[in-house]
C-alpha cells in the first residue's frame, strides 16, 4: 500500500513535494490514490510479501523506475535520471554506507535482501535538502527497521514465515525466514535470506558466463518504546563467499561486513526529534574462483563507516513546519593488493592503492514547508557540508630500477614514477558544498495538480576518483565501476560536481474516475560533471580492434534531460470477472558534454511497458510488455557498443490460500536474444575467447520461477 498523508501534517509532507512520489504512486495500486490529495509519501512492503522478492532488490526499484547498472547478481548499480554510483545517494535505515571496492562491488543496496525491506522513498532529482546530501541524481531510502508491537505486557509470539523461490534460468535457490515477537513495550525480530546461483543462460541457450553468485544477510532487530519515545537497534551481518562479475577483470571472492544501527525517536512539547548511530564494517577480496574467469590476481579491501543524524521538526501551526538536522559521517579505508608468489611484476611489495584513506562530512541543513493557502503551498530549504579527504603515502609492487632486454639502463616501471609523484603531492582536500531547492505545488483540484521544482545539488568526489594513482594497463584496468573494459586514473583535484535541476510534474487522479496519470519533465545542468579524457590505451590480445583506453577523471560541464510518463486505467470490475487494470510507463533520458555534445555514457535508451493485471479474490495474474529502443548514442571514449532493440514478455500469477501464498512466473516469456544497454561488456567471455571482441553483456533468457511463501 501506499502510505498517504494529507494537510496539516506538513512535518510529514517533504517527500511528497517530489515530482517522482507522485510518480511512484502509478506502479503499485491503481486505487492508491486518497480521497482528498495526490500525495504520497513512502512505498511500504505491505504489498510486497510474497516470495517472489526474495533475493535482489533490483526487481523492486526497477519498478520504482529505477534502472540498473548491470555487475554481479546481487550487487547492480542504480541509476536516477541517467546517473549512477555515488552521484545518487543510498541509505539503508537512515546509514550511508560507503562502496568498499575499486569496482564498487559491494554498494549499499548488496547489503539487504529484498524480503527485508519494511518501505523505500525514491527521489530523483530534486530531493529535500532533509533526504540526504553529497548527491546529484537523487536519494534511494531502504528501510528494514519498522518495529511493531502488540497489545499484551508480556513478550508473545507475533508472526513468522518460510519462503523459497526457484528460477530455471541459472537454477538460482533463494530462501528467506522471519520472526516476531512483541510486547506492548518491547519488539524482537529476525529476518534472513540466502541466494545461490550459476551463470545464467541467455535467449540462445548459451551460458553467460561468470553471473553466478552466493550470499546470504542476517538482520535482528530490537524495540522499545513509551508513550512518547522510541529506541530500535538493529545488528546486521552480511556474507558473500563469492560473486561472478562478467564485465570487470576482477572477481569478489569475499564480503564479510557486520552493521549496527541505532534510532532513536521522541516526541516533544516543541516537536518531534530524532537521532541516528551507524557503523558498518567490511572485508572484502578480489580474485577469481571459478573456471569461467581464471586468474592469480589478489585484491584486498578493510572499511569502515560511521555516522550519525540529528533532527528536529517543529510545527508552528496547522499552516508550516520547519525541520533542523545536523549529520556527520566518517569512512576510512585501507585498499591493498597483495604480492603474488614467482611473479616478478606483482611482487615482492604489497600494492597500496589506498593507504589510510579517510572521507569526512560535517553537514547541517534548515528545510520549510509552508501551505500559503488552500490551493498553493511550497518545501524549500538549504543544505551546507564540509567534505575532508585524504590518502596516505603509496607504493607499488617493486619500486626498484629494472633492466629489460635491448635497454642499457635499469629504468622504473611507470607504476614506480607514479608512486612517487603522488606522495610528493598534497593529498588533503576540502570541499564546501551548498545545496538548496524549492518546489511549489498547485492542486487545481483534490485530484489533480501541478508541480514546479527548482535545485542546486553538489557531489564531492570519491576516494577512488581521486586517490587512484597507477597508470599502467595493469593498475588502472582495476580501477572503475562502469564495467566497459578500460582503466582509470585518479585526479587529487578534481572539483565536486554541482547540478543545477529545473523540473515540472502533473499529476491527475480521481476516486470516480478508472484513470490516473502523471508526467515529469526535467532538466539538469551540471558544472564540473566528474567524466573522463583518454590519455592512453592497452591491448591484452593481437587483434586492432580489441583496444581499450586509458582514462584519467577530469571534470568538465555537461547537461542531461528527459521526460517520464505513467499512467493506469482500471477496465473492468465486476465479482465474476475482479477488476482488471492497464498500467503504461514511457521514459526518455539524454545526457551530453557541454565542450563536444558527445554522449554521456550508460544512458538508457527510449523504454515503454504495457502490464495488464486481474485482481480476482485470492488470485492476481499479470502480463507486460516490454520495449527498449536501439542504443546509437554512445560514448566513444569509454569504447561504449552499440545495442539492437529488443522486447520482452513476461507472465505472472499469484494465489494466496490460507497462510500460503504461491507465485508462478515466466519471464522473458518468448526467449529473446537481447543485449543489456546498461550491462558492459562481457570481459569473462572475451578472456575466454579474445577473437569475439569486447562484445556486449546479454540478458537473461526464458525462465521459468516458483516461489511460495507461509507465515504462521
Amino acid at each position: 500500500m501506499a502510505t498517504q498523508h494529507a494537510y496539516p501534517k506538513l512535518n510529514k509532507t517533504i517527500l511528497a513535494l517530489s515530482p517522482l512520489a507522485l510518480i511512484i504512486n502509478g506502479l503499485f495500486s491503481a486505487t492508491a490514490v486518497a480521497d482528498d490529495k495526490i500525495e504520497v509519501i513512502e512505498i511500504h512492503a505491505d504489498h510486497l510479501k510474497d516470495a517472489s522478492l526474495l533475493g535482489s532488490s533490483e526487481q523492486l526499484l526497477t519498478e520504482l523506475g529505477v534502472d540498473f547498472s548491470a555487475a554481479g547478481g546481487v550487487s547492480s548499480l542504480p541509476i536516477l535520471n541517467g546517473m549512477m554510483g555515488d552521484r545518487v545517494k543510498v541509505l539503508v535505515d537512515g546509514a550511508d554506507i560507503t562502496a568498499a571496492c575499486a569496482n564498487q562491488m559491494n554498494p549499499p543496496l548488496s547489503y539487504l535482501s529484498a524480503n527485508q525491506i519494511k518501505s523505500l522513498t525514491v527521489i530523483a532529482g530534486i530531493s529535500p535538502v532533509s533526504a540526504g546530501g553529497d548527491n546529484i541524481a537523487g536519494v534511494i531510502h531502504v528501510n528494514a527497521i519498522a518495529p511493531t508491537f502488540s497489545d499484551s505486557t508480556s513478550l508473545t509470539w507475533q508472526a513468522g514465515s518460510l519462503a523459497a523461490q526457484y528460477r530455471s534460468v541459472d537454477e538460482g535457490v533463494s530462501l528467506g525466514a522471519s520472526a516476531q515477537l512483541a510486547s506492548k513495550t518491547f519488539s524482537l525480530s529476525y529476518q534472513g535470506a540466502y541466494s545461490d546461483a550459476k551463470s545464467y543462460q541467455d535467449g540462445n541457450g548459451e551460458t553467460v558466463l561468470d553471473t553466478l553468485y552466493r550470499s546470504q544477510n542476517h538482520v535482528l532487530i530490537a524495540a522499545l518504546k513509551s508513550d512518547k519515545q522510541q529506541l530500535a537497534i538493529k545488528l546486521n551481518h552480511q556474507h558473500i563467499p563469492f560473486q561472478g562479475f562478467a564485465n570487470q577483470y576482477m572477481d569478489m571472492v569475499d564480503n564479510t561486513s557486520v552493521g549496527l544501527t541505532t534510532q532513536y525517536q521522541r516526541q516533544t512539547e516543541l516537536g518531534d526529534f530524532s537521532a541516528h548511530l551507524n557503523w558498518h564494517k567490511v572485508s572484502h577480496e578480489m580474485g577469481f574462483f571459478t573456471d569461467e574467469k581464471t586468474g592469480k590476481m589478489p585484491m584486498k579491501t578493510d572499511a569502515e563507516d560511521a555516522s550519525y543524524q540529528l533532527k528536529f521538526a517543529h510545527e508552528f501551526n496547522n499552516t508550516s513546519a520547519i525541520t533542523l538536522g545536523q549529520e556527520y559521517y566518517h569512512y576510512e579505508i585501507e585498499d591493498w593488493w597483495p604480492p603474488v608468489a614467482g611473479s616478478m611484476m606483482m611482487g615482492p611489495n604489497e600494492y597500496h592503492n589506498i593507504h589510510d584513506g579517510k572521507r569526512q562530512r560535517l553537514a547541517a541543513f534548515a528545510q520549510l514547508d509552508q501551505q500559503l493557502n488552500t490551493a498553493w503551498s511550497m518545501s524549500g530549504g538549504i543544505r551546507i557540508e564540509q567534505v575532508r579527504t585524504q590518502a596516505g603515502l603509496v607504493q607499488n609492487y617493486n619500486s626498484m630500477p629494472m633492466t629489460m632486454p635491448g635497454m642499457a639502463m635499469p629504468m622504473k616501471s611507470i607504476d614506480a614514477k607514479a608512486a612517487e609523484q603522488f606522495n610528493q603531492q598534497d593529498r588533503k582536500q576540502s570541499d564546501t558544498l551548498v545545496d538548496a531547492t524549492i518546489v511549489t505545488r498547485y492542486a487545481f483540484d483534490n485530484f489533480k495538480e501541478l508541480q514546479f521544482g527548482l535545485a542546486r545539488k553538489n557531489r564531492a568526489p570519491n576516494l577512488y576518483e581521486r586517490y587512484s594513482w597507477g597508470q599502467s594497463a595493469m593498475a588502472t584496468s582495476m580501477i572503475g565501476w562502469y564495467g566497459d573494459g578500460n582503466g582509470y586514473i585518479g585526479d587529487i583535484h578534481l572539483a565536486p560536481e554541482s547540478a543545477h535541476t529545473a523540473s515540472i510534474t502533473y499529476a491527475m487522479a480521481g476516486d470516480t474516475s478508472p484513470w490516473q496519470w502523471s508526467t515529469n519533465l526535467w532538466y539538469s545542468a551540471v558544472n564540473d560533471y566528474i567524466d573522463a579524457d583518454v590519455v592512453g590505451r592497452f591491448n591484452r590480445s593481437n587483434i586492432a580492434d580489441n583496444k581499450r583506453h586509458i582514462l584519467k577523471f577530469t571534470n568538465v560541464d555537461a547537461h542531461l534531460y528527459g521526460v517520464r510518463f505513467d499512467g493506469s486505467v482500471q477496465l473492468h470490475d465486476s465479482k465474476n470477472q475482479g477488476q482488471i487494470t492497464l498500467k503504461a510507463k514511457v521514459n526518455a533520458t539524454r545526457g551530453e558534454r557541454d565542450d563536444s555534445n558527445d554522449p554521456l555514457y550508460q544512458i538508457q535508451p527510449l523504454q515503454s511497458e504495457l502490464k495488464l493485471i486481474q485482481q480476482q479474490d485470492n488470485w492476481q495474474h499479470a502480463i507486460s510488455w516490454q520495449w527498449v529502443d536501439s542504443k546509437h548514442r554512445i560514448d566513444a571514449r569509454r569504447l561504449e557498443n552499440q545495442t539492437d532493440s529488443y522486447h520482452l514478455v513476461n507472465i505472472q500469477s499469484s494465489v494466496t490460500w490460507q497462510q500460503l501464498s504461491m507465485t508462478f512466473a515466466i519471464t522473458n516469456f518468448l526467449d529473446t536474444q537481447y543485449e543489456l544497454p546498461l550491462g558492459g561488456v562481457n570481459i569473462a567471455e572475451f578472456k575466454a575467447d579474445t577473437s569475439q571482441g569486447y562484445q556486449q553483456l546479454r540478458g537473461q533468457g526464458r525462465s521459468l520461477n516458483v516461489s511460495m511463501n507461509y507465515t504462521f
